[in-house]
């Protein structure tokens, strides 16, 4: 979604570019494909070979982009993330201007954890650092992490948001019986750094009618979804939806009574943007890369205390009047705060050096 807003965006001022993309299924299952196209509102799409396989596919399609950009007729190449920056040093070998953006600490996430990927990961960080010509970050926190570790100067452009038109409950209603205001939401990849796990354990202990979503999909792995439903046989009221898009995923979005991002760990969460962009109530972890975004227009919970989040939950299905006052404020703040356009300017004025 960022390559995307960006990149259309890049286009519309009148610049060239060129999107690189893996061959293969998408992440949460080939039902989900995209067909194949070789431009896409004036970008031009290209797709690199991709071997399949668990971490496999990330590191085949990042070197094979890597050096399709490299003997390309390219002025400038822009990283997403630190396992495709290993490759930094491929296009910089070869005269092109690298910039690397860095969505998060990604050797930091449980799958990632130990093992040959955690390092992999750590040398793209290294690598980023060393060959390219701009980094950018997405938060003061990982800012100073860059200062701190590496003593390398970052830029922090953050995520923007286009503000979404809310939508009536219509099929979600169809599907699974929701109205608005009806539900908590959580809406976001299914991996361990995201905690929804606490988030179950803190809904089983809430006194509420209200239903609790969990609204994603895998990544690479099923075993931790598979854990997650496990844990929720017992509570009929728990639903798990998968991954959604179009039209339920909006109106998932614009009916619910919260939105919950119980997250560890975080780059910066365009969920969350999302979410308050449609005017939700949130209720998000306490790590700064979540606080930098949400200041006091959000509720706040101790990262990873489950009696922390249940108790800020139980307060929000008591008070319907708090709710309400955090659906009112966030929207605009957000809006306001938070915008695509912006965010292309800067990074546009950051490829030209200025």
């Amino acid at each position: 979604m960022v390559v995307a807003e960006l990149a259309r965006r890049q286009v519309a001022m009148g610049h060239d570019v060129t999107c690189y993309n893996r061959r293969g299924h998408h992440v949460s299952g080939a039902e989900f494909d995209a067909p194949r196209v070789k431009q896409w509102n004036g970008i031009h799409m290209k797709y690199v070979p991709t071997v399949q396989g668990k971490g496999l596919s990330a590191v085949s399609a990042s070197f094979f982009a890597a050096l399709a950009c490299a003997l390309g007729d390219y002025d400038i190449v822009h990283i997403h993330a630190e396992g495709p920056a290993y490759f930094a040093w491929l296009p910089k070998l070869f005269g092109k201007k690298v910039i690397t953006e860095i969505h998060g600490l990604d050797w930091q996430r449980a799958k990632w954890s130990s093992g040959w990927g955690s390092g992999f990961i750590k040398r793209g960080e290294r690598n980023a650092v060393r060959y390219s010509d701009q980094i950018i970050v997405l938060s003061r926190n990982i800012q100073k992490y860059f200062e701190d570790v590496y003593e390398r100067k970052t830029v922090v452009i953050p995520n923007g948001i286009d503000c979404p038109v809310r939508r009536r409950a219509d099929i979600i209603t169809k599907e699974y019986g929701l109205k608005k205001n009806g539900y908590i939401l959580f809406l976001s990849r299914l991996v361990k750094e995201k905690g929804a796990d606490y988030l179950i354990e803190a809904y089983k202990q809430l006194k509420t009618e209200k239903k609790l979503v969990i609204a994603g999909g895998a990544s690479d792995s099923d075993k931790y979804v598979e854990e997650l439903k496990k844990s929720c046989i017992d509570c009929k009221k728990i639903i798990f939806t998968g991954f959604v898009k179009g039209k339920k995923l909006q109106e998932l979005y614009s009916n619910a009574y919260l939105y919950v991002l119980p997250s560890d760990l975080e780059g910066m969460p365009i969920t969350l943007l999302e979410a308050m962009g449609y005017g939700n109530c949130c209720v998000v972890s306490d790590i700064r890369e979540c606080t930098e975004v949400v200041e006091e227009r959000a509720v706040t919970f101790r990262r990873g205390d489950v009696e922390s989040l249940r108790s800020r939950l139980q307060e929000l299905c008591d008070d319907s009047h708090m709710v309400e006052m955090y659906k009112e404020n966030s929207r605009g703040y957000i809006c306001g705060k938070f915008n695509w356009d912006k965010t292309s300017r800067e990074i546009l004025a950051l490829y030209e050096g200025k």
